[in-house]
């Protein structure tokens, strides 16, 4: 019986090993040096390519042991030591140790680091507020990682998870300089192979992943814009999963005996920001008639086919500390004509609109969208001129202020309410480049999410946090538009695939029917 049991088992296994899946997305990645992007289209790849020193459980927004088998934190918060698995190697074959870490870590936080000037900005370092809040990270012993912290940060561990803190190699980056991002090296469950830039980046199995050999021998993400393209090729076999539907297209795929629609609640916001560096949006007035001038349930309707809700908070409703108190501001285009009069502009303005380039899992349609608010603004007496450029083009102009009125939007980091926050909205992010791409700049803002994030007590954090939602509601840097659910469709074949709310880990696990 064992014996039969075990060739049972193996044969299973043997069955399941093997093949490529093609993933159909709607934009190629920025770079894949995890420390300088910010985009999901590149940390869906960096995320398969490296670790971290602690990872979120599948599906999941838990954490689990990564490259650190475990790790523990002083009484006041401030010393946090990791303790490395020992007989990692990256995938060049330099070994992973604290030397390693040190060297991936204090190249974003050390100025004098001398791969420290590389390739752009640590967006996000400083936007977490690491950059202020580590103070030096150092080897114990060979295994040993230990980071001290001027002052307590209570996301601190959660924040080390995620995608733009994986530990690259050192090897790599004193070789490649400033192409590093163009030949990335990690230690993760795949190997980077070939970028066929706007086409194809294809990944192939590391044979020797500390975590077990991905089942699939390769993985090729490929960069199809058009959602209808997308979709004809699943329905042909050209992809074995994709992202992004049509909204229009759902009804269809439901009807498809060969796909199947894979959805879950998002953590995501779509917004529109406006740069309250340029006149006239810095007029509160305006703010306020912008946003009454958009049907935001009209939105969701037609171009969401109700996959989504509108959105009137800064934070998803699957998030803790949402306020579900404020009350949106409503619909109401004479009353956004009379707040422009009494803004100055009776007979409104002319400005321009940024519309995505490329569908993200908070806008499907960029350019539909900037149609139907192109038209809803010239409604009220606001003239838009629809601009756009390719993603990594769009994201760098956001970024350095170039824009009036920009979509933008943001899928969760973390399980944590200072992940929004604190990137979208602080006086730090509004630094260039920015994450905070308003340009909003509140004093108020800034001493509530500085208090949210030194605090470990979660009541204390929920006040704060519903206290920075009422102040963004006030002053109306953005339009918040609404929150999508996370959806992708997958060839019937495709197994085990399971939707995480934040990281793009599951191509590990799953394999392809034959």
């Amino acid at each position: 019986l064992s014996c039969t049991v075990f060739s049972s088992v193996f044969a299973d296994s043997h069955l399941k090993r093997g093949g490529t899946l093609i993933f159909g997305r709607g934009g190629d990645s920025v770079g894949l040096d995890p420390a300088l992007e910010e985009d999901g289209e590149s940390f869906k790849v960096c995320d398969n390519i490296y670790d971290t020193l602690v990872e979120y459980k599948d599906g999941s927004t838990e954490l689990e042991p990564g490259l650190a088998e475990s790790w523990e934190s002083s009484e006041d918060g401030l010393t946090w030591t990791f303790y490395l698995r020992e007989g990692i190697t990256f995938h060049d074959g330099t070994p992973l140790n604290a030397e390693a870490v040190v060297f991936s870590l204090n190249r974003q936080h050390d100025k004098t680091h001398p791969f420290h000037n590389v390739g752009g900005s640590y967006i996000y370092w400083i936007a977490t507020g690491l950059a202020e809040i580590v103070d030096t990270i150092t080897a114990v012993d060979e295994f040993t990682v230990q980071i001290q912290l001027k002052t307590a940060y209570a996301p601190f561990i959660y924040t080390i998870a995620i995608t733009p803190f994986s530990i690259v190699s050192p090897t790599a980056v004193k070789k490649w300089g400033d192409e590093f991002s163009n030949h990335p090296v990690g230690t993760g469950p795949f190997k980077f192979v070939q970028w066929d830039r706007g086409d194809k980046i294809v990944l192939e199995a590391n044979d020797t992943y500390w975590g077990g050999r991905p089942i699939l021998d390769r993985v090729i993400f490929r960069s199809i814009p058009d959602n209808s393209v997308r979709l004809i090729e699943l329905q042909q076999g050209s992809l074995h999963a994709m992202e992004f539907p049509n909204p229009d297209d759902l009804q269809q795929i439901q009807d498809d005996a060969t796909l199947e629609l894979l959805s879950q609640p998002g953590m995501s916001i779509g917004y529109l920001a406006m740069n309250m560096d340029k006149p006239p949006l810095d007029n509160l007035k305006v703010r306020l008639a912008i946003n009454h001038a958009i049907n935001k349930s009209a939105i969701i309707e037609h171009l969401y086919q109700g996959l989504g809700i509108p959105a009137k908070n800064p934070i998803p409703p699957t998030l803790w500390g949402y306020d579900d108190s404020i009350e949106d501001y409503v619909y109401d285009p004479e009353l956004a004509k009379q707040l422009l009069a009494e803004a100055g502009y009776p007979n409104g303005f002319e400005t321009t609109l940024w519309a995505l380039p490329v569908p993200r899992p908070y806008i499907p349609d960029g350019r539909a969208l900037a149609e139907v608010l192109q038209s809803e603004l010239r409604n009220v007496g606001v003239e838009t001129k629809i601009v756009t450029y390719d993603w990594g083009t769009y994201l760098e102009k956001t970024k350095n202020g170039e824009h009036d009125i920009a979509m933008l939007g943001w899928s969760a980091d973390l399980g944590d309410p200072d992940n929004f926050l604190y990137f979208l909205l602080s006086k730090s992010s509004a630094e260039k480049p920015a994450g905070n791409i308003a340009f909003y700049r509140s004093d108020a803002m800034q001493n509530v999410l500085e208090r949210a994030r030194s605090t470990t007590d979660r009541e204390k954090r929920i006040s704060l946090y519903q206290e920075a939602q009422q102040i963004f509601h006030k002053d109306v840097p953005w339009v918040p538009l609404a929150h999508a659910k996370q959806i992708l469709v997958i060839n019937k074949k495709v197994k085990d695939l399971k939707l995480h709310p934040l990281k793009w880990r599951y191509f590990r696990h799953i394999w392809i029917e034959r």
